[in-house]
């Protein structure tokens, strides 16, 4: 078993090191990720310049490869060839916050997991719901022990054609948890606000700015699991069609 083990936090990140350790007890595992933090960076695919990638090391000694190249990237790179061995798997994380809703369409942790997809490869993306605010070092270990759980599960089970999971994990202990619970996208609110400043040359630039979101807490959804302290698990599928809609448009006369 071949697992590739992404992020979008930067390669040196310790999410990624916790997946990383807990990935090599399932099989042989290879590390490629960005040299930079690429977060909210959504599904970028390099195709206007030249993409660098060099060998380095992670905290605990053990070799990965890093890329200037968004997250897609890193995942592309391998797939296409660069990496020797056929990938079994992709595994992409851990971020250090939920990406849950609408998140899923920024998130690089996220795309990292579709670009595996698209190329017929199993992806799972996971992240931590991490407390807002948290400002001291965080703990990455129940997050880490989730993801070799689900992804043994991939292994042995397979996933449908197309279909990627999401995996959030709540801020707890493992033995806290309250379970695992399969879920549907909910809806995340977000409070961004426009920043507008000035700078020394009497030029505006802005921020896009305000508080951190927050979401709807329903029975079923990504966002009410976290809530309850289960593990949300959301199969994402790529096909984007709302075929309903379709029915729709289709009385429509142009």
């Amino acid at each position: 078993m071949h697992i590739l083990v992404t992020n979008d936090d930067g390669v040196q990140a310790p999410g990624l090191l916790a997946l990383a350790q807990e990935m090599r007890k399932l099989g042989n595992v290879t590390v490629f990720a960005p040299d930079k933090n690429w977060s909210a960076s959504g599904h970028v695919k390099t195709m206007d310049r030249p993409l660098r990638v060099r060998e380095t090391f992670l905290a605990d000694g053990t070799p990965a490869f890093m890329s200037d190249g968004a997250p897609s990237d890193c995942v592309a790179l391998p797939l296409l060839g660069l990496i020797e061995g056929k990938i079994d798997l992709v595994v992409s994380g851990i971020n250090p916050n939920a990406n849950i809703g609408h998140d899923v369409t920024y998130s690089g942790t996220v795309t990292a997991a579709m670009e595996a997809v698209i190329a017929g490869v199993k992806g799972i993306a996971v992240s931590l719901d991490s407390p807002e605010g948290y400002r001291s070092k965080l703990d990455y270990s129940t997050a880490a022990i989730v993801a070799r759980r689900i992804a043994k599960k991939v292994i042995v089970n397979g996933l449908p054609e197309g279909v990627l999971l999401n995996v959030n994990v709540p801020y707890l202990t493992e033995k806290k948890l309250k379970g695992y619970m399969i879920t549907r996208q909910g809806l995340r609110v977000y409070r961004d606000a426009l920043d507008e400043r000035v700078d020394p040359r009497g030029k505006p630039y802005y921020w896009i700015g305000g508080e951190a979101p927050t979401g709807v807490i329903e029975e079923g959804t990504d966002f009410g699991a976290l809530s309850q302290g289960y593990v949300s698990i959301m199969p994402l599928h790529l096909d984007l069609t709302h075929y309903k809609a379709m029915d729709v448009l289709k009385k429509w006369k142009f």
